[in-house]
């Protein structure tokens, strides 16, 4: 079935508004419905909003409504927006560091994009998620900058029910700063190595005495490089946004962003002289392999949205949330392909390209949420209808294959001549219309939901004059069930699946059906009634289907008989231990197995650039003396342990495990006593890889390989208010 560019983005609204106002009989049989006695004084908090520490009391990606974190039929971390000032987090992947399930930075220090794969499933492309609504559209575009946002929310396992179209590893729910009533800011100076300089700053609060008016604005300005010779860094942010609150029912916000970024593309090496020494050593970490005058990665993405809720009593509530947003870049590279044959590994084939994409889409999420009792059952009903329009062009025009000398680079003035090669229009139309009912028997929470998806794309060759077309439904769902015990503990279990469609035509012209994916998990999560700490346990076996392997009658062709299982166990712990002491720490332990494929050498492998292990923990502890020189000092360390991955799905190598260190040191000026002034201004600096460990993060291949991050310092002067 194919979806409308013009469907009515009533269509929502309408069917969430009648399903939030229904009628009622005098006739109705006494004792079905009973509507509870809700008590409302003021605004309560909710799940968008700031909180301290690192343990927040609610989520709201798990059930798209606020949620105690122990009530998720599903493992969920949640990174809040003071861990990410204590460890200074410089991309959304460096704060989730420490988080289980999740792989970050197999490609080093690519500042184009986060780079992630949650559960062993490559999930950057279509799992990441900005306030509730997608932010990729099954292509990277954009990279988003962690200092906007108020917490980073992980999803693990299949998320189809309430998201739609996403693989089953789960989904990264990025949730932004958003107006206060209580006015607070900073202004944050830093400066790190590679030549970083920094300015950002926040501020939010009344716009209005009353308090119906509310905002809040973020920037941050960069200069900077990474540890790649000639590669910026830089970076433009803004994001204002505006909260009218008419009266305590009733809430609209309207949400802006603007970002501009200049870097380089990432730098695909060999394994001779990366992964094994060549003849003339390791290739240095800092080798930048491109054209000084030529290679860019020149970005500009901006977006604008608002999120609407009107509570119409103790019962009914409906929401709306909407976005359009739009990227242009302009990428040129010069990508490494191997090593020439005879040069002992000494010289590297590149091909030069470039390529200018623009993307844009339109979103709305349309909710409709019901709280009501039948007999015992208390029911937190939501149904929901959203739609997504995006547009995507991609022009892209090679080079002709040139050299560079990898241990004595000559870095050329002439620019590549670059013919177009192809030139694509892409529409999606996605339509999804979803369902969820949360119970409460006692201790017993009950979940189950089912969402019906549609897409439609088409795709235009403009080089050919070629279009082709492919639609897509599919049903999901989700039943989980959770024991609420007394002490805090709470075991749970689930089942739910996941589908994403897989656009573009094969050899023969054939379209290919979505991949499927489906998770049985089953766990326990602790979370003590001060709600100061949780953790979490899960054990799942996660299963994808439809897989693309390689036809073995035509190498040019693929087919659909891959499938990759996943068995794993997740530990994560996280929050105080002390007064002064906050601690996360996690342990992943997978068996990713490819259990179908044409191609014999693959089969029961594991996949490309899985680790089977990951290990980490970070403490942070925090001075209490109230007189003396450690009043307001505090100090952090961590380490992480990535297991070895395999390079290929064949294995044509292994990259080695690697564990690495990170410190911290902060400084109130308060404990000087100079003034108020110095009492809110603290001194802070931050290093990962502290011991600066040279390490491969990983290899796709034998010409693939890819440097991990050398030891990254970054300082700071932050005032607070």
């Amino acid at each position: 079935m194919s979806v409308s560019k013009c469907l009515p983005l009533s269509l929502g609204l309408l069917l969430a508004g009648s399903l939030a106002s229904p009628s009622t009989s005098a006739a109705e049989p006494e004792g079905v419905i009973t509507l509870p006695e809700i008590s409302v004084q003021g605004r309560s908090a909710t799940a968008l909003d700031p909180v301290p520490g690192f343990v927040p009391p609610t989520t709201i990606t798990g059930s798209k409504t606020d949620t105690p974190l122990r009530e998720q039929p599903q493992s969920i971390s949640v990174v809040t927006r003071d861990e990410i000032d204590t460890r200074q987090s410089q991309t959304v992947s460096d704060a989730l560091r420490y988080t289980a399930g999740i792989r970050v930075e197999p490609y080093g220090p690519d500042t184009r994009y986060d780079w992630f794969t949650l559960r062993g499933f490559a999930a950057e492309s279509n799992a990441v998620f900005l306030n509730g609504l997608r932010y990729h559209f099954g292509s990277l575009t954009g990279i988003v900058e962690p200092y906007g946002l108020e917490r980073i929310e992980v999803l693990r396992g299949p998320a189809s029910v309430l998201y739609g179209q996403i693989g089953p590893g789960g989904i990264v729910n990025l949730v932004s700063r958003r107006p206060t009533d209580e006015a607070h800011g900073e202004v944050r100076l830093s400066g790190g190595n590679y030549g970083t300089a920094q300015g950002a700053f926040n501020s939010s609060g009344k716009l209005t005495e009353d308090g119906k008016w509310t905002y809040s604005l973020t920037g941050l300005e960069r200069s900077g490089g990474t540890q790649v010779d000639f590669v910026k860094n830089d970076r433009t942010f803004i994001a204002p946004s505006v909260t009218y609150r008419p009266d305590s029912d009733t809430r609209i916000t309207v949400q802006t962003y603007f970002q501009h970024d200049q870097t380089q593309g990432d730098e695909f090496l060999p394994a001779l002289g990366t992964l094994t020494a060549s003849p003339f050593g390791k290739i240095p970490t800092n080798r930048y392999v491109g054209s000084k005058e030529g290679d860019r990665f020149n970005r500009v993405q901006y977006g604008v949205g608002y999120e609407a809720e009107h509570r119409f009593n103790d019962v009914f509530t409906l929401r709306q949330n909407t976005r359009y947003l739009h990227v242009d870049y302009d990428w040129q590279q010069h990508y490494g392909i191997g090593t020439v044959a005879g040069s002992n590994g000494r010289l590297l084939s590149r091909l030069p390209y470039r390529q200018n994409v623009t993307a844009e889409a339109f979103q709305v999420d349309t909710q409709g949420e019901t709280r009501f009792n039948t007999g015992p059952f208390n029911h937190t009903l939501l149904t929901g209808i959203d739609y997504a329009h995006s547009l995507n062009t991609n022009r892209f025009a090679p080079g002709a294959v040139d050299t560079i000398d990898l241990y004595n680079p000559v870095y050329k003035s002439t620019t590549p001549t670059f013919k177009l090669s192809s030139n694509t229009k892409q529409l999606t139309d996605q339509l999804g219309a979803y369902a969820q009912d949360q119970v409460k028997i006692g201790k017993l929470v009950l979940s189950g939901g089912m969402r019906y998806d549609w897409a439609g794309t088409g795709t235009l060759a403009r080089t050919t004059g070629v279009r082709a077309s492919q639609d897509d439904t599919a049903l999901t769902g989700r039943v989980g069930a959770v024991y609420l015990a007394d002490n805090g503990l709470a075991p749970y279990v689930s089942y739910s699946t996941s589908f994403s469609p897989q656009v573009g035509l094969g050899f023969y012209g054939q379209t290919y059906r979505p991949t499927t994916g489906e998770q049985v998990e089953v766990g326990i999560k602790y979370q003590p009634p001060s709600r100061s700490s949780y953790l979490q346990a899960a054990a799942f076996e996660l299963t994808q289907h439809n897989v693309l392997t390689t036809d073995p009658n035509n190498a040019l062709n693929s087919v659909q008989t891959g499938a990759v299982r996943v068995r794993g166990i997740e530990l994560e712990a996280v929050g105080k231990v002390t007064d002064g002491l906050t601690v996360r720490a996690q342990y992943t332990l997978l068996d990713p197995i490819i259990t179908q494929t044409t191609i014999a050498a693959e089969r029961g492998q594991r996949p490309n650039g899985i680790p089977m292990t990951t290990v980490g923990a970070y403490a942070d502890y925090q001075f209490g003396t109230e007189v003396g020189p450690l009043k307001g000092l505090g100090l952090g360390g961590g380490v992480r342990f990535t297991g070895n991955t395999p390079a290929g799905n064949t294995h044509v190598a292994t990259v080695p495990s690697v564990t690495v260190f990170d410190a911290s040191i902060r400084y109130s000026l308060a404990g000087l006593n100079l003034g108020r002034n110095f009492d809110r201004t603290s001194l802070q600096v931050n290093a990962s890889n502290l011991f600066d460990r040279t390490y491969v993060a990983s290899c796709g291949g034998l010409s693939s390989c890819f440097y991990g991050l050398r030891r990254t310092v970054i300082g700071s002067l932050v005032y607070k208010w």
